[in-house]
């Protein structure tokens, strides 16, 4: 018998819901699962037979670079063969992000994807939450931080990052906080850990600049 990939373990147990059928029909670095099941509904009865298909790729963690004296966040500019193929512009404005290894600590990996894709290294990082992308049908789970840095005063010295080895390619964005709420407001920025580290960081800026502008004055 052919061995379950290590990435598409069976759907847990839960009340409530019977798994009649948990296949899993491609196994690659991300696998795909085809699972058969019903659930109890909110009245109590049982539910119609469903199939659903389900995308295994685990952990993920994305981070926003901000700076609280100059008041700048950095961005990365990149290639998304997803983007194009839904009909949109394919270079995306994004946050760092990456995967989360197996039993690895969300924030370490979080340090690792901001250094290699935006050539960064966070004084302190601040957990802004966790959150599923696609809970219709991906099981991954994102854990978003914020990072206080220390930013170049002219964006052009930012560069590029990326590891090569692994095809990334990365434009690093430095940009006013401002600049950065404006494009999500007017739809220039169209993937969601971007636009919800910003959202999150035009609430709680006020209170970031106070506490890591003191730190770093320190």
């Amino acid at each position: 018998m052919k061995a379950r990939p290590a990435k598409a373990p069976p759907v847990p147990a839960h009340p409530g819901v019977t798994v009649l059928e948990d296949e899993v029909v491609w196994g690659g670095r991300f696998p795909l699962q085809r699972v058969r099941f019903r659930y109890t509904r909110f009245d109590g009865t049982t539910s119609s037979e469903l199939t659903w298909e389900l995308w295994r790729r685990g952990r993920g963690c994305a981070v926003l670079p901000y700076d609280p004296v100059r008041d700048s966040v950095a961005l990365i500019g990149q290639f998304r063969l997803p983007a194009l193929a839904a009909g949109l512009p394919p270079v995306m404005t994004e946050c760092p992000a990456g995967l989360v290894e197996d039993g690895e600590d969300p924030e370490a990996a979080a340090l690792r994807e901001v250094a290699e894709e935006a050539r960064l290294r966070p004084e302190r990082m601040e957990r802004i939450g966790r959150y599923m992308l696609m809970q219709g049908g991906c099981d991954e789970v994102m854990h978003y931080f914020a990072a206080c840095v220390s930013l170049p005063a002219s964006p052009e010295e930012a560069g590029n990052g990326g590891v090569e080895a692994e095809g990334e390619d990365t434009r690093v964005l430095v940009m006013p906080a401002e600049t950065a709420f404006a494009a999500v407001d007017s739809g220039g920025i169209q993937n969601v850990s971007a636009a919800l580290c910003l959202f999150w960081l035009r609430h709680h800026r006020p209170r970031l600049r106070r506490e890591w502008a003191a730190e770093a004055a320190a």
